[in-house]
C-alpha cells in the first residue's frame, strides 16, 4: 500500500431516511400497484387514494408503477386502502418487510413475472392471429379469388371471428377487464380505446359476415384482422415495455449490491455469522481483512484501514482506531478490528442513501403533473374525435360508407397512445436519479433536476465548499503580557462545543501542540459571528473580529486581525471579559479542483459568486487562487440569503452550494440548494441535491446530467405529443382526400404499440450518459461504472 492513509474519527451522514414518519408529523408509505397502463390510470389512481380517509397527500408513478402516500399515523386503515384500490380496477400490493433490497427483489420477480405472461400472450396472439388473417383473406390469392363462392368466403370470415374470441378473452383479456372498470367508475383510460376499438371491430366483422342484409350493397365487409393484429401488437409492445422500465432500476440494483450479506457477530463470546439484516444495535461485529462492513457503528477494538471511495469518493484509505465511526458497505482493508452496531437495517447511510434514491425516482415533478391533467381528458376527447370521424365518413365518405368509417373510426381509437405521455417524464427522471446516485449525487425529486437546468447563477460558500473545509491552526498571536498557551486554552475551551470547522480547527491546533484547558459551563453558538461561552466563571468571545467590536469589544485586535488576513488567513479573535488576549491565523486552501470547476462555470456563461461570512481579505485571496471576481465577505447567514432573493428578483435562477449550518437559509432560499455531503446535517436537510463526494466535481457533472435529463424529458414528451398530434388525424383520414390512403387498424396497433417502447428506449440512453468534464472517470461512490454513451 503506498502513500499514508488519511485520519477520520467520523463518516457522513448523507439524509434523512423518507420513508419513516416525516416532517410535521406525517409518515410515508410506498406501496406497488398492478394494472397501471397510461398516465389516464395514473391520475384515475391517485383520486381513489386522495380520497382515503387518513390521506393527505398520494403521488403516483407510472415508472415506479408505485404510490408514495403521505398519512397521519395511526389514522390510515390499510383494508380501506385496498378495497378503494381493488374496487377501482387495480391491485395494491403491500411490499414486505423492511428491506428495501427484499422489496426491489420482490417487484424485480414481479416485472420479470409479467414479462413472462405478456409474452406467453403475445405467442398465443400469433398462434390464433395469423390463421385468422389468412382466413380471413383468402378471396385475395389470385388463384383463389374466383374459385370461391360467397358462402365459402362467409365461412371462412367466420371461422376468422371464431379464432378472435379466444384471443380476444385470453391474450387481450387484461384490456377488456380494464375497460369494464373504467367503465364502472365512470373513467376511460388506454384500456378503454383498446376495447373499444378491438371490440367494435369484431362486432362489426361478425354482423357482416351473419347478418349482411342489414347493411347497404357492398358494405359488408368484415375485418376480423384489425382485432387479432391490434391486440397481438399491443401486448408486445407491453411486454417489451415491461423489460425495458426492468432496466431503469439497475442503478438501485447496484447500489443494493454493496450491502454485504452475512456478518460475523460475538454471541456468548463466540463468533457467529448470521444474515446482515439481522445485526442488532449494541452487537459486537467482527470485521476480517477485505470484507465488507456490514452495518454502521463504532471501532472498540483493532486498527485497519477502510475503503470509503464508494461513499466519498476519496481514493485514499482512512485509518480507523478505537474510536473511529464506520459506515456499512464500505470496504476494510489490511487489519482486523470489531465494531459495535450503532444503526442497522433501514437506519444505515447506505439503506438511507438507497431510500432517498428511491424517493427521488418515485417524485412527480410539476411538469409532470400539468402532463397528467391533460392526459385524463385525452382519452374523452380521443372517444369524441373517433365518434366524429365515424359521422364524417358515414355522411360524407366514398362508398363503401359505412365499411370506411368503421374502419376509420376503429383506426383512430386503438392509434391513441396515452402511455406515451404518462411515461415520458417519470421514466427520465427515474433513470437520471439512479445515474447521479452512481456518482455519489443525491438527488431529491425530479423538480430539483428541472430547477438545476435552468440555473444560470452558482453562488459558492468559502469553507468547507470552495475550500476543503479541513482548516488548520497556523499561527498565534498573543496580545502583549498573555502567553500563547494561555490564550490557546481559552480559545479552545470556548469552542470545543461547536461544529464549525473553524472551532474545530482551533481545538485541534490546541490539542496538537500539548495544550489541556477547562470545560466550559456554559455555550453558545452566534451563527455567523463566533461563540459565546463562560470558561472558569468569566464571560469569553471567540469569533469574527468585526462581530466583537460590535459587541463593544475587540479594541486592538483589528490590527492584528489585518494583518492575518492580508497573509491570507482567516483571523479569530479571542475576547476575555471584554479584554482582548489576542488572535489566531487559520489557513484553508481551496480545494485542489476548484479553479478548474469555476473556469469551466464561467466558460459556458454561469455567473459565479463568492459568498462568505469570513474575512473580505480572505475571501478576496481565496476567489483570486480560483478565478471568481465577485466576491461577498463577512456576511450573516440571513444576509446570504437575502442576496440570493436579491439575485433572484433580477431574474437570476440561483443554485446555491454550501455545508454548513450558516448556509441553510440561502440552500433553502435558492433555486437549487447543493449540500455538500461532508457538511452538518442541517445544511444537507435544506440542500435539494446532495454532494456525498468531498469533491466540487460532482457540481459540474450535477449540471450536465440536469441539462441531459431535462433534454431527454423534451424528446419524449415532443415524440409522444407529436405522435398523437399526426396520428390521430391521419387514422381518421386527413390524407384520404390528397393520397387516396386511409390507415388500417392494424397498422394503428403496430403504431400505438410501439410508441411507448420508444419512449421507454429513449429514456434509457440516460444510462449511458458521460460527463464531459475531466475527472469523471473517477470511481464512482456509489459503485457502477461509467459507460458510453
Amino acid at each position: 500500500m503506498s502513500g499514508r492513509p488519511s485520519r477520520s474519527t467520523s463518516s457522513p451522514s448523507p439524509t434523512r431516511s423518507p420513508t419513516t414518519p416525516g416532517g410535521g408529523g406525517l409518515a410515508t408509505l410506498f406501496l406497488p400497484i398492478e394494472g397501471m397502463h397510461c398516465a389516464a390510470c395514473v391520475r384515475r389512481v391517485e383520486r381513489v387514494l386522495n380520497q382515503v380517509p387518513g390521506v393527505v397527500e398520494a403521488e403516483v408513478s407510472l415508472a415506479t408503477e408505485s404510490a408514495r402516500l403521505r398519512f397521519a399515523p395511526g389514522a390510515l386503515d390499510r383494508e380501506v386502502l385496498r378495497a378503494r384500490v381493488e374496487a377501482a380496477g387495480y391491485r395494491l400490493k403491500e411490499e414486505t418487510g423492511e428491506d428495501p433490497e427484499e422489496a426491489l427483489l420482490v417487484r424485480e420477480r414481479d416485472r420479470e413475472r409479467e414479462y413472462r405472461d405478456l409474452m406467453r400472450r403475445f405467442w398465443g396472439g400469433v398462434v390464433l392471429g395469423l390463421p385468422a388473417v389468412l382466413l380471413g383473406h383468402l378471396h385475395l390469392v389470385p388463384f383463389l379469388h374466383h374459385a370461391l363462392r360467397p358462402e365459402v368466403e362467409r365461412l371462412l370470415a367466420l371461422a376468422s371471428g371464431l379464432l378472435c374470441l379466444p384471443l380476444m378473452t385470453w391474450v387481450g383479456r387484461r384490456f377488456f377487464r380494464g375497460a369494464w372498470s373504467a367503465f364502472r367508475q365512470r373513467e376511460a383510460t388506454m384500456d378503454t380505446l383498446v376495447a373499444l376499438g378491438t371490440g367494435s371491430a369484431w362486432v362489426y366483422s361478425t354482423a357482416a359476415v351473419l347478418l349482411p342484409g342489414l347493411f347497404p350493397p357492398g358494405t359488408a365487409h368484415p375485418f376480423y384482422e384489425a382485432t387479432a393484429v391490434v391486440i397481438t401488437l399491443v401486448v408486445l409492445g407491453q411486454a417489451l415495455e415491461a423489460r425495458a422500465r426492468g432496466r431503469t432500476s439497475q442503478a438501485l440494483r447496484r447500489l443494493l449490491d454493496l450491502r454485504p450479506r452475512t456478518a460475523r457477530v460475538l454471541r456468548g463470546g463466540v463468533e457467529v455469522e448470521i444474515p446482515a439484516r439481522e445485526v442488532q444495535v449494541g452487537d459486537v461485529v467482527v470485521v476480517r481483512p477485505g470484507e465488507q462492513i456490514p452495518v454502521d457503528g463504532v471501532v472498540v477494538e483493532g486498527e485497519s484501514s477502510v475503503d470509503e471511495s464508494m461513499l466519498t469518493g476519496e481514493s485514499l484509505p482512512v485509518e480507523k482506531r478505537p474510536g473511529d465511526g464506520v459506515v456499512g458497505g464500505t470496504l476494510n482493508g489490511w487489519g482486523s478490528f470489531r465494531l459495535q452496531a450503532l444503526k442497522v437495517g433501514r437506519d444505515t447511510v447506505l439503506a438511507r442513501i438507497v431510500a432517498s434514491v428511491r424517493e427521488a425516482q418515485g417524485s412527480k415533478p410539476r411538469l409532470q403533473r400539468m402532463v397528467d391533467v391533460v392526459a385524463s381528458y385525452f382519452v374523452p376527447v380521443v372517444l369524441m374525435v373517433a365518434v366524429m370521424t365515424f359521422a364524417l365518413w358515414y355522411t360524407f365518405g366514398p362508398e363503401p360508407r359505412l365499411n370506411h368509417a368503421m374502419v376509420a373510426a376503429v383506426a383512430v381509437l386503438v392509434i391513441a397512445c396515452p402511455c406515451a405521455l404518462g411515461l415520458a417524464t417519470p421514466l427520465s427522471v427515474m433513470v437520471s436519479v439512479g445515474k447521479a446516485a452512481e456518482w455519489g449525487i443525491l438527488v431529491r425529486d425530479g423538480d430539483a433536476l428541472h430547477a438545476a437546468r435552468r440555473v444560470d447563477t452558482v453562488v459558492l460558500d468559502k469553507t468547507g465548499t470552495l475550500t476543503r473545509g479541513l482548516p488548520e491552526l497556523t499561527e498565534v498571536r498573543p496580545a502583549p503580557g498573555v502567553g500563547a498557551e494561555e490564550l490557546l486554552a481559552v480559545a479552545a475551551a470556548a469552542e470545543e462545543g461547536s461544529e464549525h470547522p473553524l472551532a474545530r480547527a482551533v481545538v485541534e491546533g490546541a490539542r496538537s501542540r500539548g495544550i489541556r484547558w477547562p470545560r466550559a459551563e456554559t455555550f453558545q453558538a452566534v451563527a455567523g459571528r463566533g461563540v459565546r461561552a463562560r470558561v472558569g466563571g468569566v464571560e469569553v468571545w471567540v469569533g469574527r473580529p468585526d462581530a466583537a467590536v460590535e459587541e463593544g469589544w475587540g479594541q486592538g485586535g483589528e490590527r492584528v486581525a489585518e494583518e492575518l488576513a492580508r497573509a491570507g488567513k482567516t483571523p479569530v479573535l479571542v475576547v476575555r471579559s471584554g479584554v482582548v488576549l489576542g488572535a489566531l491565523g487559520i489557513s484553508d486552501p481551496p480545494r485542489p479542483e476548484a479553479a478548474r470547476v469555476v473556469a469551466w462555470l464561467r466558460a459556458r456563461g454561469y455567473r459565479v459568486l463568492l459568498v462568505t461570512g469570513d474575512h473580505r481579505g480572505v475571501a478576496t485571496a481565496v476567489a483570486e487562487e480560483v478565478g471568481i471576481g465577485e466576491v461577498l465577505a463577512e456576511l450573516l447567514p440571513e444576509d446570504k440569503a437575502a442576496k440570493i432573493r436579491e439575485l433572484q428578483s433580477q431574474g437570476h435562477r440561483v443554485a446555491m452550494v454550501g455545508d454548513g449550518i450558516n448556509d441553510a437559509p440561502a440552500l433553502a432560499q435558492a433555486d437549487v440548494g447543493i449540500a455538500m455531503g461532508s457538511g452538518t446535517d442541517v445544511a444537507r436537510e435544506a440542500g435539494d441535491i446532495l454532494l456525498l463526494k468531498n469533491s466540487l466535481v460532482p457540481l459540474v457533472h450535477t449540471l450536465e446530467l440536469a441539462r441531459a435529463a431535462v433534454r431527454n424529458i423534451r424528446q419524449n414528451l415532443a415524440g409522444a405529443f407529436f405522435y398523437n398530434v399526426l396520428g390521430i388525424p391521419v387514422a381518421a383520414g386527413a390524407l384520404y382526400p390528397l393520397t387516396g390512403f386511409l390507415l388500417s387498424p392494424a397498422l394503428a396497433g403496430a403504431a400505438m404499440a410501439f410508441s411507448s417502447v420508444t419512449v421507454v428506449g429513449n429514456a434509457n440512453r440516460l444510462r449511458f450518459f458521460r460527463p464531459s468534464f475531466p475527472g469523471w472517470e473517477e470511481r464512482p461512490p456509489a459503485g457502477g461504472e461509467g459507460s458510453g454513451s
